[in-house]
């Protein structure tokens, strides 16, 4: 190269800085044709190279740039030329390969770096097969398709994708899918092993792409079969998929799916999804939840809410349902209803002499022949222990319910066999016409049952139409019993005396406790009408156990041998704890076991009770008398005089009501007191009114009489009195029976 002349250069350079812009230009001085030439190449040299650096820090820049791009992102980048030499990659890519990353450097064939790399033991998969396992690599590298999955010495595992750029070089994708992988071994350790049946569906055309072992065994399906399948084939009805819809988790949750099995049975589920990726593909995870015994059991709960055990006919609350719609149906047309409410009669004597078993097996009888003899489109239920309810619409006169009626009893009076017994039950029914007797279930079945117990207690066996007096009668007993139990919690009630006469002496030695309820607003309300409400609704053990603890106080303070003598229910044995009740009140009163007598009934030994014997003859034992009241008004009162040793037998008032103009009465009373002699037990006549039968019964040499004759029932105040005149006259004869009556009246 030429030197330049000082002289030249700074005229060159004159010329230069002629040239830079901001700078004031002054007057070049005009050159020869061959130096201008020459200042003219310099000055394009100067150029380009002003324009090369520039262009160089602009690449530079970008350079910068470019790396400073991809190193914030978070998958590995690595740029390749079309030999496979390293351009570019990012701290990413370094930290994946980061026992690699040493040989990284620019102008580097990554097919170098994996070979040291696969000899370092950084690929677990090439163990074994290196060269094979290397030219698989590199035959990915340079002709990319799919992507794949890299396996490093730590146990990482990396996505790997490439695509060709323009000028024949590699553009590198790393992904590190460790956790997904694991995820996704987790999930198939849950799917795979889950007791629970899963299936994978896709979500875009609703096939199965995968199934758990559980799902093949519920199903029947093998895999393969599954695989073949969409979600819809295995759908009973339901048209659309589980997860279709806007419906919230909670709907999908209750919501029951049908599904049909391979054999064909259908199967409730609860089905539960999640929305996931599965091979790649936008899927949905179903865990399906078989509910069909849990639905067949909530069936079974359902009807066993609405139907009685025993019989499987609809009870009372289904009952109510049904004859609501027959009702509303009805006041749409000028037809009645007949509601009917049939008792069994005497059905407790069946359990207690055959056995529970033999009673089940006569209601189940009863309830069949019932639902034979009606309509298919007629009601039966069972209401409780022997009554039914049945409802006949469609009727034009309360004479086709007579029609009714009569088939019933007719179909339930023919025998039954049961176990080896043949057993025969009749039946009383009960009648409540609508609209006339009410337009509401709940009113008919209570005019019905009004209906019924007047058709009980007049005549068995038949039937009773409702009429609107027995409503008003049943108003008051309720309001009897309502005022009772308020009567019993505030000791309202009280005992009365009557006193029971010792007809060879005329003196007084016991008294019967009667029990009088003198009402706030009624007065004093007869015993005939109050004591079978409180036996009817239980409140027979409260009020007879009031009466005998007040009876026991009072006798306390009577003389020694004046006895009292206190009724008891039959209920009250029922209760299991009469024995503690008398020896409770004997206790508190201080009275001796032998002043109290107790009353009891035939209806008692009827029920033939092992139970009852056991209480009699506890009582007897604490030293307690036992008189058998109203002695032959029930059925073979001889055998129970054997069954038990009574203290003393009561002869009821209707053989000595005008004992002294009836022979056959007197022969009555005659061999009654004949035979209290001969067992060695004392008789007392009750109802004694008249000179006349007081005269015959102490000819008959019957021991005490009880009657107006001698004294109404009286209360303890004014029987405290008549004992203390009859004290003050002990010294005194009596004289005839008409002084008698005066005393003690």
């Amino acid at each position: 190269m030429r030197k330049v002349r000082p002289k030249a250069a700074n005229k060159l350079k004159r010329a230069a800085i002629a040239r830079i812009p901001g700078l004031p230009a002054k007057p070049i001085p005009k050159l020869a044709g061959p130096s201008r030439r020459v200042a003219a190449e310099i000055g394009e040299i100067v150029r380009k190279r002003a324009e090369a650096e520039a262009a160089i820090a602009d690449a530079r820049k970008s350079h910068e740039r470019l790396r400073e791009a991809i190193d914030i992102l978070p998958q590995g980048i690595v740029f390749l030329d079309a030999e496979g030499r390293y351009i570019l990659w990012n701290k990413k890519y370094s930290e994946i390969y980061s026992r690699s990353s040493d040989l990284f450097v620019p102008g580097a064939r990554l097919q170098d770096t994996i070979r040291i790399g696969v000899e370092r033991g950084d690929y677990p998969e090439a163990v074994g097969r290196e060269e094979e396992w290397i030219a698989e690599r590199l035959t990915r590298l340079f002709r990319p398709g799919e992507r794949h999955e890299q396996i490093l010495a730590d146990g990482r595992c990396i996505l790997i994708e490439e695509r060709l750029t323009e000028d024949g070089g590699i553009i590198g994708l790393r992904v590190d899918i460790s956790e997904l992988k694991q995820r996704e071994d987790s999930f198939r350790l849950l799917f795979d092993s889950n007791p629970v049946p899963m299936i994978v569906c896709a979500l875009d055309d609703e096939r199965i792409l995968g199934v758990n072992d559980a799902a093949l065994a519920h199903y029947g399906h093998s895999r393969a079969e599954f695989e073949k399948l969409s979600i819809r084939k295995l759908q009973a009805f339901e048209s659309e998929p589980p997860w279709a819809g806007d419906r919230s988790s909670d709907e999908l949750t209750a919501r029951t799916w049908k599904h049909v099995r391979a054999d064909g049975t259908l199967i409730d589920l609860a089905i539960y999804s999640r929305e996931l990726v599965y091979n790649d593909r936008p899927a949905v995870l179903l865990a399906l939840m078989d509910i069909t015994e849990r639905k067949r059991a909530e069936a079974r709960l359902a009807f066993m809410a609405q139907h009685d055990g025993l019989t499987g006919l609809p009870n009372r609350n289904l009952l109510r349902q049904q004859m609501d719609e027959i009702l509303s149906h009805t006041r749409r047309s000028s037809d009645k209803v007949a509601v009917l409410v049939l008792g069994l009669d005497n059905f407790k004597s069946v359990n207690d002499t055959l056995g529970h078993g033999v009673g089940d097996k006569l209601l189940r009888g009863v309830a069949k022949r019932l639902r034979s003899t009606l309509r298919e489109e007629d009601t039966i239920a069972r209401l409780n222990s022997d009554e039914f309810a049945i409802v006949q619409s469609g009727l034009a006169r309360p004479e086709d319910a007579v029609l009714l009626c009569r088939r019933l009893l007719e179909a339930i009076g023919d025998p039954y066999l049961l176990d080896g017994h043949s057993v025969v039950i009749g039946a009383s029914i009960g009648i409540a016409m609508a609209p006339s007797d009410g337009d509401e279930s709940e009113k008919l079945l209570k005019n019905a049952d009004m209906a019924l117990s007047r058709a009980k207690n007049e005549q068995r066996g038949t039937f009773s139409f409702f009429e609107a007096g027995m409503d008003a009668r049943a108003q008051s007993r309720r309001k009897i019993e309502i005022d009772l139990r308020d009567a019993i919690q505030n000791d309202v009630l009280r005992p009365y005396y009557q006193p029971l006469i010792d007809l060879s002496t005329g003196r007084i030695t016991g008294f019967e406790a009667l029990v009088r309820w003198p009402h706030a607003e009624r007065g004093m309300i007869s015993p005939a009408e109050f004591i079978p409400v409180a036996e009817d609704t239980g409140l027979i053990n409260a009020l007879g156990g009031l009466m005998l603890r007040r009876a026991c106080m009072d006798a306390a303070i009577w003389p020694d041998e004046v006895r009292v003598a206190v009724n008891l229910s039959p209920l009250q044995f029922r209760g299991g704890n009469l024995l503690s009740v008398v020896m409770d009140a004997l206790k508190q009163s201080g009275l001796p076991p032998k002043r109290l007598e107790l009353e009891i009934t035939e209806t008692l030994l009827l029920e033939k009770s092992s139970q009852v014997l056991a209480t009699l003859h506890a009582l007897r034992a604490l030293g307690v008398r036992i008189s058998m009241d109203d002695f032959g008004t029930g059925y073979s009162s001889l055998s129970y005089l054997r069954s038990f040793p009574f203290d003393k037998i009561k002869i009821d008032q209707s053989f000595v009501r005008d004992l002294g103009a009836n022979p056959d009465a007197q022969a009555i009373v005659r061999s009654i007191i004949s035979l209290g002699m001969g067992l060695g037990v004392t008789i007392t006549a009750e109802g004694v009114e008249t000179e006349a039968e007081l005269s015959c019964l102490r000819s008959e040499g019957c021991h005490e009489g009880q009657g107006f004759l001698f004294s109404r029932a009286r209360p303890n105040v004014e029987i405290v009195g008549l004992l203390k005149a009859q004290c003050g006259v002990d010294s005194v004869a009596l004289g005839d029976a008409t002084e008698e009556a005066a005393l003690v009246a």
